[in-house]
């Protein structure tokens, strides 16, 4: 016998409770649903979080809100098996995060005065520590990927003073580590190099370069990702003009190439 699913809602009290009641539902009933493990979920959950990261860089409102839904009914799977086992529920990690913004903002549910967005950012870090955090840096998560998980590390450095004073000074440590990178793998140099002593260089030159990007307000895997998009963009372009063309790629000199090149960067 089917069931009879929950009305559509009008206010978010409402429209909270209607999801607990489909995942209830859902969990009781469906097969699938049924079969789910806090493990199982895990990579669906990512995929699900680049899928969101897909949708704000594209700037596509409708998939924002949809892709918002998807990840929330992942928070809410997790809740509901957890209750399953008497160790938490939803009700349990609202209220958790609840008090961890109360305590962590102490500015505006406290005494504490700050004058400025560093102000905020640096009380948390110590609150952080306070809390039981050995380290400023041990709430970044080792799994992230390299290029953010750099920005992050910095962030929190950050939070507690261990920073530049000045944009000039990060450039200075850019162009130091370029120099140190060239010395290691100069282009010019047929040679052979220390593969392992270079790469070292060349991450500590990615680390600078993430580091101004942060001091001029750039998000570094954003830039980079919107790179990326433009670069696929135009080399389709460019698959798609030899294709017109009768040609393909690899048969092609890259001087022909470039002409297509050129003209995709136009559009």
């Amino acid at each position: 016998m089917a069931l009879i699913p929950p009305s559509t809602a009008v206010t978010p009290e409402s429209a909270f409770t209607r999801l607990l009641t489909i995942m209830d539902d859902l969990r009781l009933n469906c097969p699938w649903d049924k079969k789910q493990t806090l493990e199982s979920l895990r990579h669906l959950t990512i995929e699900e979080t680049y899928e969101l990261s897909d949708a704000i860089l594209s700037a596509d409102m409708p998939e924002i809100k949809k892709e918002l839904g998807d990840i929330m009914l992942h928070l809410v799977f997790y809740a509901r098996i957890a209750s399953e086992t008497n160790d938490f529920n939803i009700t349990d990690v609202l209220n958790s995060i609840c008090d961890k913004l109360v305590n962590r903002h102490p500015h505006i549910y406290g005494d504490v005065d700050v004058q400025n967005e560093d102000d905020v950012k640096r009380n948390w870090e110590q609150i952080k520590l306070k809390e039981g955090n050995k380290s400023v840096l041990g709430g970044v998560p080792l799994s992230l990927p390299a290029l953010v998980k750099a920005s992050r590390i910095q962030e929190k450095a950050r939070g507690v003073g261990f920073d530049w004073e000045e944009k000039k000074q990060v450039w200075a440590k850019v162009e130091e580590e370029l120099q140190e990178f060239k010395n290691e793998f100069n282009a010019e140099d047929e040679s052979t190099i220390d593969h392992e002593k270079a790469e070292g260089e060349f991450g500590d030159l990615l680390f600078s370069l993430i580091n101004y990007a942060r001091f001029i307000n750039i998000n570094p895997e954003d830039a980079l990702e919107k790179t990326n998009r433009k670069f696929i963009k135009r080399f389709q372009y460019l698959e798609t003009k030899a294709k017109e063309n009768g040609k393909q790629l690899h048969d092609m000199s890259l001087a022909e190439m470039d002409i297509f090149w050129e003209e995709a960067k136009k559009i």
